[in-house]
């Protein structure tokens, strides 16, 4: 608009020179005079817009929710910062519970993720322990084994001589071993049953009448007194037993030469990701509390001030409408909306400009282009682009809406 004009005031100065030579003296009938030299326009001149003043940053805050409000934490020209509450709604309790029993099932969740990848990893760290522990009772089997079939035998057939004698030997020594514990024992019998003496000597004349009687009754055997059908059904029976636990012990032994049992480790795993699942769902669930009760809040979501602010406590709150209006008024900004396509070729992002607001006409201020805008606008019936410029410097009485002319700077 100013560009245009420029040229109709050129042109009306053309015209007033030509009409001003027709005039002159001598000028009347004189055909042989010469046209009066007009002077070049200039066409390379600066290019001119009009703008207008807006902050850096400026957001209208909407609760999420709707509500009556409660609090009213910051007034119209405070500044605040990115997440400051500005105003509450009530009805919190709900949500507040809500939270805190979303906090103790993480919590719960978490602690079962623990105990259940600590019991899965105890089957590796007990490997080598229980590995131990299989194959000794592979041992003990084997060696109860190897006696109960001793004992069956001996009820079911005859001894050699050298077998019978070394019975009775082991006969004789055993009841020497018993008169002594008996000896030993006789001073004390007396006794009160907690005299630890007594409770050791008592333990060894158990042991040595046990040893005794396993030695009459090997002799037995092996001299032919056999015996009786109860005795070797009952050794028999042992004997099933003693085979059985054998087979069970290197069952479970051959299961952890390669490591842990595998359908324990299965359900150790099986643990460990039901206890990951209900962590991802106790987030979830905090999560979702978290923001039902963040809603109530009305928050910052930039630096600036408030420039806005009407809300009094009580008063009944729709979800989704502005309510209040917060503005970076630390730097002023110029956006113009007039550049058309013929001057935006010209204009480049950090290419000067000199800004003068219309209020100011004495006031020169000093900017730079930070953006163009890539979309075009159809205006006035001109193809217009925005540009956005960043204010260098800077007038204590400038406001927020004050229309401006931008002359850019050559580039």
């Amino acid at each position: 608009m100013v560009r245009k004009l420029y040229f109709a005031i050129v042109l009306l100065t053309l015209v007033g020179l030509a009409l001003a030579a027709c005039n002159a003296p001598g000028g009347q009938g004189n055909p042989e005079a010469q046209a009066t030299a007009l002077p070049p326009v200039e066409s390379d001149v600066n290019i001119v817009a009009e703008g207008r003043l807006v902050p850096r940053q400026a957001v209208e805050l909407a609760f999420a929710s709707s509500g009556r409000l409660t609090e009213v934490l910051v007034e119209e020209g405070e500044q605040v910062k990115a997440g400051d509450v500005i105003a509450r709604l009530g009805d919190r309790e709900p949500l507040e519970s809500s939270v805190a029993a979303a906090q103790m099932e993480l919590l719960s969740a978490r602690q079962e993720l623990l105990a259940a990848e600590e019991a899965l990893q105890a089957l590796y760290d007990d490997l080598p322990e229980a590995q131990t522990q299989a194959l000794q009772a592979v041992m003990d089997a084997r060696a109860e084994l190897n006696s109960a079939q001793r004992s069956y035998n001996g009820l079911n057939s005859s001894a050699k001589p050298i077998d019978i004698d070394a019975a009775w030997a082991n006969v004789v020594l055993a009841k020497d071993k018993l008169d002594e514990a008996q000896d030993d024992y006789k001073p004390y019998d007396k006794k009160s049953q907690d005299n630890l003496i007594r409770a050791a000597l008592l333990n060894r004349l158990a042991e040595a009448q046990n040893a005794y009687d396993d030695a009459v009754r090997r002799y037995n055997n092996l001299n032919g007194v056999f015996g009786s059908d109860f005795d070797i059904q009952q050794a028999d029976t042992r004997l099933q037993i003693a085979e059985a636990r054998l087979a069970q012990a290197q069952s479970e032994a051959d299961k952890l030469v390669d490591g842990p049992d595998a359908a324990d480790v299965s359900l150790a795993r099986t643990r460990v990701d039901t206890a990951n699942g209900s962590i991802s769902a106790a987030e979830a669930a905090l999560e979702a509390a978290r923001a039902a009760l963040a809603d109530l809040d009305l928050v910052a979501t930039i630096d600036g001030t408030v420039v806005d602010n009407e809300l009094i406590a009580g008063q009944q709150i729709s979800a989704g409408a502005p309510v209040v209006q917060v503005a970076d008024l630390s730097q002023w900004m110029v956006e113009t909306d007039n550049l058309t396509e013929l001057d935006v070729v010209s204009i480049a992002a950090g290419q000067g400009a000199t800004i003068t607001p219309d209020a100011l006409p004495e006031v020169d201020l000093q900017g730079s282009v930070e953006s163009i805008s890539d979309v075009y606008e159809d205006k006035r019936g001109d193809v217009t682009y925005t540009a956005r410029l960043a204010l260098e410097t800077s007038d204590p009485r400038l406001r927020w809406g004050m229309t401006v002319a931008i002359v850019f700077e050559e580039k």
